[in-house]
């Protein structure tokens, strides 16, 4: 067992010393393209500057045809595009594929310097991020870069559900996770065909007016499938200092159902979710974003606790140091926004 000194050593001669605390960057949403597809490479840059995070897609989504095609563009985006303040990642193809050694070696040598994450599919253990530490911090040597590239795994399996503590402290280039909810379904046999988001038949029933009549009408509520997980993941991922995403959601006609899904991974403490659509991007905006009333409240709870001890009465609510820790997240949140966006100042009254 590796001392805990030992984890912020380099893993490589002539790598960069890991760092000690995940920057937390806006990261709304992580946005999704096709880097083997010439027409959505050239929206890049109109999109690039309307984004937290631009994600170049390698792995499921890419033909295996188009593998090294998307590879190549990747690089080509990555040295030609201006990314501004906006993060620049790409998720490689899985550990276990035939594509997943070149694509790393490339990515880094090539656009190392360029790269703030690379998120990792179908992680099962620990064994897994100690394998792409490792590899990362040989590279990063090669390539003569002054900064680790970050890991991002994404939870695919029921092993990943099982060794997510483990999986979260397994390395200091830990960044986050995503939840991956159509390969989950999958490796759990869940019986459903829908990527992300509830399910008509998983619900509940309120009992009958009539005791002897369980065939009457009786109102039903939808439930969410990801619930347990997502809080299982952002418990996971706060206990080792590293953020929570929430994954795609595959109806991209149901703007109003993803609001309600990347809402509910809001509350629950995620910090953004994937687009993969234009369209989506609007919706995370407005829900990762806290509400400007709420922003305004969590000041004047901020500003009546003067040094956060003790309780007060404030519009008829007791406050006290428990409720100003909830409101200096809201609140430094919308700072950390509003820092990057001139029109959530505004509003914000920043």
């Amino acid at each position: 067992m590796r001392s805990p000194k030992d984890f912020f050593k380099p893993l490589a001669v002539g790598a960069p010393a890991p760092i000690t605390e995940i920057p937390f960057r806006p990261s709304r949403m992580i946005h999704f393209f096709p880097p083997s597809v010439p027409k959505m490479v050239a929206k890049l840059p109109e999109i690039v500057p309307t984004v937290d995070i631009i994600l170049g897609n390698l792995e499921d989504g890419v033909p295996a045809a188009d593998k090294e095609a998307a590879r190549a563009g990747l690089i080509q985006v990555g040295k030609t595009v201006d990314m501004g303040d906006t993060q620049f990642w790409t998720r490689l193809n899985s550990l276990d594929s035939p594509w997943f050694l070149d694509d790393v070696q490339q990515a880094v040598i090539e656009i190392g310097d360029k790269l703030d994450v690379v998120m990792i599919p179908k992680v099962e253990g620990p064994e897994d991020i100690h394998y792409v530490d490792r590899l990362l911090a040989q590279l990063e040597a090669k390539a003569g870069l002054g900064r680790p590239i970050l890991v991002h795994a994404l939870l695919e399996t029921a092993r990943g559900v099982a060794n997510l503590e483990a999986i979260c402290a397994a390395s200091p280039r830990m960044q986050g996770l995503s939840l991956g909810p159509a390969d989950l379904a999958a490796n759990r046999r869940m019986k459903t065909t829908r990527v992300g988001g509830g399910h008509p038949g998983y619900l509940v029933r309120v009992d009958p007016e009539d005791p002897d009549d369980i065939h009457g009408p009786r109102q039903t509520f939808q439930q969410d499938l990801w619930h347990y997980t997502t809080a299982r993941m952002v418990d996971a991922c706060v206990s080792n200092g590293i953020l929570p995403f929430y994954g795609p959601f595959g109806d991209i006609k149901d703007t109003v159902a993803c609001e309600d899904q990347f809402r509910n991974a809001y509350l629950l403490g995620c910090v953004g979710a994937w687009s993969l659509h234009p369209i989506q991007i609007d919706i995370a905006k407005r829900v990762f974003s806290p509400d400007p009333a709420e922003v305004a409240h969590a000041q004047r709870v901020i500003d009546a606790m003067g040094d956060g001890t003790g309780a007060i009465m404030l519009d008829g609510k007791m406050e006290d140091d428990a409720s100003v820790k909830q409101c200096q997240v809201v609140v430094e949140l919308a700072r950390n926004l509003a820092a990057r966006d001139p029109e959530l100042a505004e509003r914000y009254g920043f």
